[in-house]
């Protein structure tokens, strides 16, 4: 067990966490040169073409030090984006030790300080490294001094590498060797394990990802899970290598998988403890804290027939993502669906790709929302994230919205365009430092209903890409709530019906009124799209009706003629309209719904 070491590397996005783990695989002669491609352990084709990692990854290296010992490296390469900071806590629970990536020409960021705090609190011994020294811009000096002073880590273990060229890519393996602790635990105890992760496999029911705690665990023992007391054979025990590499067993201190027929998605959850079913262990391991969603949204399949591949899909996802929640929902519009929680607008948008591509659904996704605590003239509170079950406006007392607060990190010179959007989104208490010349830390409280709208991406245009953005949920403020229906040809559309802050009502229902209005085919009547609050209209767009010529039989005469005809077709017209009804294409729907 000594020569063990479980460790991941975390940092903030775009820091090099996965290209220091594919020269890691390669030093390790895990793969071969025409065999490697670049982020090896992404496996996922929305990983590649984002160029982000989504789901941790597990892989077990073996390593000759330069002393001549065999080790064994079991490395979790984890995301870096504030919205699957869930996955790097479930990463962290496997290991004693972590790399902390800083990138030599950008500094300590948002998500270095937010990674470093997780892996604290998990008690793990931090390697500091400073990542892309070769760059024209890069600032070892600068960051080390930024290392020791901003976050309190010691300088003699810092490393600096660099992962594209491979430089120094040595000496950090050296340091986790020299530095990180062995795993504690004893074999010979009842088995604990821990499961970090899992997926579905079709042939082989699910895999669990798991981090053995105390004990053994080979093919043929009968494993039992603690939570919910069900019991299965294990068919295979094995280690995570390019592929999975089936072994005898698997023993206190290592990482690993296990297969066990498990048919049933439900059964395996991450956190949940594994023992044996004849030497049971006393307790189960302390699992991880629940994630907390905070942006709302409802999945509905484009097509009614397609209801229950939409569930078994989403139910097959929950089991490898498990920040995502979901409800049965349904609307009239839109038939039955799910109301699912992400943990942000990327997440949202990673959950829709992966049902599509990985299940082959098309999909229907409606406004996101956030989660509001609407107090009734009763003293009661209920909680609504979701515009159909917003209260009769008679009975509400006040609404308060989620505030969170939101840490930019930008270059000098955009301070002024920035200030500006926060101030538009609503943001107060705005202030600044300098943590290193050059850049600026903003910092300002914003309603979290401004942000998850498109809030992300203009902060992504306004500093040309340099803006790196974080955020933590601060409390509930009260606010000006209203809820803003849309009406096309005088019918309430519920699928479309937004809560919106009453100042940007308007804006919002012109929006949503221009968008439908070039979606909508033209009838033979004229078709009006409404945006109202209660009984008041805010916005108003038409659709023009296609109109027969019914003159072109007319040549010359008395113009009562012509009038009679065109008073006929008017009157038509109308008939038309209050029996007409008018068909709302999905594509209206997917307009209306995403933002610019």
């Amino acid at each position: 067990m000594n020569n063990i070491r479980n460790f991941s590397i975390i940092a903030h996005i775009d820091h090099g966490k996965s290209t220091l783990a594919d020269r890691f695989i390669q030093h390790c002669g895990m793969v071969t040169d025409r065999q490697f491609k670049d982020q090896l352990l992404d496996n996922m084709d929305i990983e590649r073409e984002r160029g982000i990692t989504i789901k941790s990854q597990a892989i077990c290296l073996p390593y000759r030090a330069a002393d001549g010992r065999e080790y064994v490296l079991n490395l979790v390469d984890t995301p870096g984006h504030v919205d699957f900071s869930y996955e790097v806590s479930r990463a962290l629970a496997a290991c004693e030790g972590a790399l902390l990536l800083v990138d030599a020409a950008q500094g300590v960021e948002a998500q270095t300080l937010a990674n470093l705090y997780l892996a604290m609190e998990n008690d793990l011994e931090i390697i500091p490294v400073i990542n892309k020294i070769d760059l024209p811009a890069a600032d070892p000096e600068a960051v080390t001094a930024q290392i020791v002073d901003d976050l309190g880590l010691e300088e003699e273990r810092i490393c600096r590498c660099s992962a594209k060229t491979g430089q120094g890519v040595d000496s950090v393996l050296e340091a986790v060797v020299k530095f990180l602790p062995p795993p504690q635990g004893d074999p010979e105890k009842p088995l604990q394990a821990l499961i970090f992760d899992a997926q579905y496999d079709s042939f082989r029911g699910t895999i669990i990802s798991c981090r053995i705690v105390e004990g053994r665990v080979k093919a043929g023992d009968i494993i039992t899970f603690m939570s919910n007391g069900i019991s299965h054979k294990v068919e295979e025990v094995g280690h995570f290598h390019l592929k999975r590499e089936a072994c005898r067993e698997l023993s206190a201190g290592e990482v690993g998988y296990i297969m066990a027929g498990i048919k049933s998605i439900s059964d395996a959850r991450a956190g949940d403890t594994i023992t044996l079913k004849e030497n049971p262990c006393a307790v189960a391991l302390p699992g991880f804290q629940s994630a907390k969603q905070v942006v709302f949204s409802s999945i509905y399949p484009v097509s009614t027939d397609e209801y229950e591949d939409l569930a078994t899909a989403i139910d097959k996802l929950t089991l490898n993502d498990a920040a995502l929640t979901y409800q049965k929902d349904s609307s009239s519009a839109l038939g039955f669906g799910f109301r699912c929680g992400f943990l942000g607008l990327l997440h949202l948008e990673v959950v829709q790709e992966r049902l599509e591509r990985e299940f082959d659904l098309s999909l229907i996704l409606t406004v996101p929302s956030v989660n509001y605590h609407v107090y009734l003239q009763d003293g009661s509170m209920v909680e609504v994230d979701n515009p159909a079950y917003y209260p009769d406006p008679g009975h509400i007392e006040r609404v308060e919205e989620p505030y969170i607060k939101a840490t930019i990190l930008i270059p000098e010179r955009y301070m002024g365009v920035v200030m500006n959007l926060c101030m538009e989104r609503r943001g107060v208490n705005s202030n600044h430092h300098y943590p290193m010349p050059g850049r600026i830390e903003f910092s300002c409280e914003l309603p979290l209903s401004e942000v998850i709208y498109d809030f992300y991406d203009k902060l992504k245009s306004l500093t040309q890409g340099y803006g790196s953005f974080d955020y933590e949920l601060l409390d509930y403020r009260p606010g000006d709530l209203v809820k803003l229906d849309l009406l096309v040809n005088g019918e309430k559309v519920d699928a479309l019906a937004q809560l919106v802050h009453r100042a940007n009502a308007r804006a919002r229902g012109l929006s949503a009124c221009e968008k439908l209005k070039e979606e909508i085919p033209r009838h033979m009547f004229k078709i009006a799209i409404q945006a109202a609050i209660g009984g008041n209209v805010v916005a108003r767009t038409n659709v023009s009706a296609m109109r027969k010529d019914v003159l072109a039989k007319c040549y010359g005469g008395d113009i009562t003629r012509k009038r009679k005809l065109l008073e006929k077709q008017k009157a038509g017209k109308k008939r038309m309209k209050t029996v007409g009804n008018v068909e709302i294409p999905q594509s209206a729907f997917l307009a209306v719904l995403k933002s610019d």
